[in-house]
């Protein structure tokens, strides 16, 4: 068998799981991708020990070793990257990357501790300590209130 086999196989597995990776929002589906482009490398590494091996009898089958080496390493990636996800779902609610990206963990939920906004106590709302005129409302639209959003977590 040609080694150009075995090499499109893993090209392909590889952008496969490349495009799994930028594209999906489910963190498991990410997981699975990892793994995707991980088989993917272990096939190029198993088809070049065969094809270097004709060249030289003697030799250690380094590729194979490494196949192994990086077989365990997945099953312990997918082993602790699973726990992670179940442990962010059960605390959030949801696997959806998107919705992960804001890890800071107010004390009663996003709305704060006494489920309102912009108390006198909410450090956010009218009032607060970035806003001394009290009109924090009067944003400029969603760019004004991504950038409040992203001071208030810096």
């Amino acid at each position: 068998m040609h080694l150009a086999y075995p090499a499109v196989l893993s090209a392909f597995l590889f952008c496969t799981g490349l495009y799994g990776v930028l594209a999906r929002r489910n963190a498991i589906l990410v997981l699975m991708s990892v793994e995707l482009m991980l088989n993917a490398v272990n096939l190029n590494l198993v088809a070049f020990d065969v094809w270097l091996d004709r060249a030289a009898r003697d030799t250690l089958h380094s590729g194979q070793a490494l196949t192994l080496f990086i077989i365990a390493v997945a099953a312990a990636e997918i082993g602790i990257g699973l726990a992670i996800v179940l442990a962010v779902h059960r605390n959030r609610g949801t696997s959806d990357i998107d919705r992960l990206r804001d890890t800071a963990e107010t004390p009663g939920g996003p709305d704060g501790p006494d489920g309102e906004d912009g108390g006198p106590d909410d450090p956010e709302g009218p009032g607060g300590p970035d806003d001394p005129d009290g009109d924090a409302h009067d944003s400029d639209g969603p760019a004004a209130t991504a950038a409040q959003k992203a001071e208030a977590t810096a």
